[in-house]
């Protein structure tokens, strides 16, 4: 009964031409994009924002779920109806991060292991009686010289791995999130290699202790050049690449994958997600292919919002559009010429 129903969720999150709204922003990182905004870094302009992103109109009908931070668990809009009531009677399933964030590994230099499993089966219970069904963990991979190393990729699959057992046993759905950093100049060979690399050993880490593969998601990088490199290959190259890795790693049990935007602008993200969608016509992959986007989404509404309440129709509509050729994408479709918002 409970593999079938974390199937169903796990199903649910990444099928019918939807994606996930990742807004799991923990304070300190969403007080650093409002204090580049000029906004203030208050609870009340964190709730305000909050409210603004999840009562956007029509937003079902492109977001099959939301991550939200623990702060945003326990907040209400401005009549005073909870956010997870709200989400939940739109048919928009509630996720959580449940990390606690990334600290340096011990005489590995430039290299990080994911916190959070002290106490995580009670957080997650906790949490699935507020209505959560998924729950995020993200490892930070980072490429560089000699990066990264192998007790780097196989600690943070262990924890994984744990993690998603956790999440399993309280029958809600692990989002496996092991992220090769954009940051640097690494080739997009470089890439391909490490992401191939972390994908076997974590599916190895899944299988070794058990986990489901039909209940989890997950939630891998692109396979692109870094931010730096000098040369940036096309959104065809991008495609191909990135689905050849997860063709020859990614076991068919899994249901979906939802890749993250890591840096990447919302447009950009957006035309490679199109892409990859594109080739999966007619290669006939086993998985459906999908989005769980953060910056990629949020920030043109952000940046027309700024804190100020009169804007708040304006960067919804800003959000809706990023979110609907998102939407679009997954059918292969999307074209550029979606990208003008009509106010």
């Amino acid at each position: 009964m409970t593999q079938n129903l974390l199937a169903d969720i796990a199903a649910h999150l990444v099928a019918g031409g939807r994606g996930i709204l990742a807004m799991d922003e923990s304070n300190a990182t969403c007080n650093k994009r409002f204090a580049h905004y000029g906004v203030a870094q208050t609870v009340e302009k964190r709730r305000q924002w909050r409210e603004l992103l999840i009562t956007t109109p029509d937003l079902a009908s492109c977001i099959s779920g939301v991550i939200l931070y623990d702060e945003t668990m326990h907040q209400a809009d401005d009549r005073g109806v909870r956010f997870i009531e709200l989400l939940t009677k739109a048919g928009i399933r509630i996720g959580i991060k449940v990390d606690t964030g990334a600290t340096p590994m011990a005489l590995h230099r430039g290299e990080t292991l994911t916190q959070g499993l002290d106490g995580l089966r009670e957080r997650l219970v906790a949490y699935a009686t507020l209505g959560a069904t998924f729950a995020k963990w993200r490892a930070v991979i980072s490429l560089g010289s000699g990066l990264p190393t192998r007790a780097c990729i196989e600690a943070n699959a262990e924890v994984l791995a744990q993690y998603a057992l956790c999440c399993q046993e309280c029958c809600i759905v692990p989002i496996i999130e092991p992220e090769i950093s954009m940051a640097g100049d690494h080739t997009l060979g470089q890439c391909r290699a490490v992401t191939s690399e972390v994908l076997h050993t974590v599916f190895a880490q899944l299988y070794r202790q058990g986990v489901m593969l039909n209940g989890i998601v997950l939630k891998p990088n692109m396979v692109v050049p870094g931010l730096a490199c000098p040369h940036q290959e096309t959104v065809e190259v991008i495609a191909e690449e990135t689905l050849n890795v997860l063709q020859n790693v990614v076991p068919a049990a899994v249901p979906g994958i939802a890749f993250l935007s890591g840096g990447q602008s919302g447009e950009l993200a957006t035309a490679r997600l199109n892409q990859m969608n594109r080739l999966s016509r007619t290669k006939r992959y086993p998985w459906s292919l999908a989005f769980s986007f953060a910056r990629a989404l949020q920030t043109p509404a952000l940046e027309i919002w700024r804190g100020e309440t009169w804007h708040s129709k304006s960067a919804q509509q800003a959000l809706f559009l990023r979110a609907n050729c998102n939407r679009v994408a997954l059918t292969g479709e999307y074209s550029p010429a979606m990208e003008v918002r009509h106010l």
